[in-house]
């Protein structure tokens, strides 16, 4: 538009210079030599006008130059600006991986320092921005919040993105999925969705279910396993071996054998789980406080005593003095000694 204008100004001027030469100061005709040739006499009027016409096209080209890169600047900026808005957006779903390049300073600046960041809001986004590829994020962000089930595939997110884990939680909530459909297709799935998903699994599975999905076994599905030994509502049948099999990727330490002798005290026959954990305190030392709690809680207490007055004199310190107390007619509940 500015062109145009200018244009006008320009051809308008140089049409007033060349009638204002020719109607006030000289209407001659001038020959031109030009390398030997002679052209055809021209007003000189018109011969003042070329230069000027040759002046109007140089500053075309340089006006039509600098705009050029004016709009190549201006298009990386709004290049820059589309992938500033990506990167929010890569932010707000605390992507891990961004591959976001900008080509302008001051986005290189800001998108370096977005890139490392991660935006939690305080409260609900607003969808009233500007931006529909930023409206359409907060409407997705606000509805997994919110307990809904969205569809993700257009942000690329990992499995193990909170918000993707989050919204596949929200589908197992609402019955969407199972945990069998979960653990069956767990290569789509967090494996900390997949070991959640497995706690609710071993509550009710039978053993053959909960074997097969083993991988994904946690402390607190193992602790459930247990609750369901000779249990009256779910019961499960499981043999010590197949218990000690599911510790074997465990990492449990003397609290956790005392906090299952604990569990099982309850439902378990006294001779299984006296066998398991004199199984377990022979394979691992760990296990032995647990051993001594077991005998102690059966009320075996020869037996307990005789391994306590074979240990060393800095071992078993709590269960040594809870003997003490009983030979004394002191009676306390084991529970406080452990």
């Amino acid at each position: 538009m500015f062109l145009k204008r200018y244009t006008v100004a320009a051809f308008l001027l140089i049409g007033l210079v060349g009638a204002y030469i020719y109607a006030y100061i000289t209407q001659d005709s001038y020959s031109l030599d030009l390398f030997g040739v002679i052209l055809p006499p021209i007003s000189i009027a018109v011969l003042v006008m070329v230069p000027l016409v040759a002046l109007y096209i140089a500053s075309v080209l340089h006006i039509s130059f600098y705009s050029l890169l004016s709009n190549l600047k201006l298009r990386k900026y709004n290049n820059d600006y589309d992938k500033f808005v990506l990167a929010i957006i890569d932010a707000l779903f605390a992507k891990k991986e961004r591959k976001n390049s900008f080509k302008t300073s001051r986005y290189k600046l800001l998108g370096s320092i977005l890139d490392n960041m991660i935006i939690a809001p305080i409260s609900e986004m607003k969808s009233n921005s500007e931006n529909e590829k930023l409206n359409q994020a907060f409407t997705i962000i606000n509805d997994i919040k919110s307990g809904k089930v969205v569809d993700l595939k257009a942000f690329g997110l990992r499995k193990d993105n909170e918000y993707m884990i989050h919204n596949n939680k929200n589908a197992y909530i609402n019955g969407d999925i199972t945990a069998e459909d979960v653990l069956s297709h767990a290569q789509n799935y967090a494996d900390s969705f997949c070991k959640e998903v497995y706690v609710d699994l071993v509550k009710k599975a039978p053993l053959h279910a909960i074997e097969k999905y083993k991988e994904y076994l946690t402390q607190e599905a193992f602790f459930e396993i247990l609750k369901r030994i000779n249990a009256q509502e779910n019961t499960l049948e499981v043999s010590n071996t197949t218990i000690i099999f599911f510790m074997e990727n465990l990492r449990l330490d003397a609290k956790d054998y005392i906090e299952m002798s604990k569990i099982t005290s309850t439902e378990m026959i006294p001779d299984q789980r006296l066998k398991l954990f004199e199984s377990i305190s022979e394979k691992n030392e760990k296990g032995m406080n647990a051993y001594i709690y077991t005998l102690l809680d059966l009320e075996m207490i020869s037996v307990a005593a005789t391994i306590l007055d074979n240990s060393q004199e800095n071992e078993f310190i709590n269960f040594k003095a809870y003997m003490a107390l009983r030979e004394c007619n002191k009676n306390f509940n084991i529970e406080l000694f452990i």
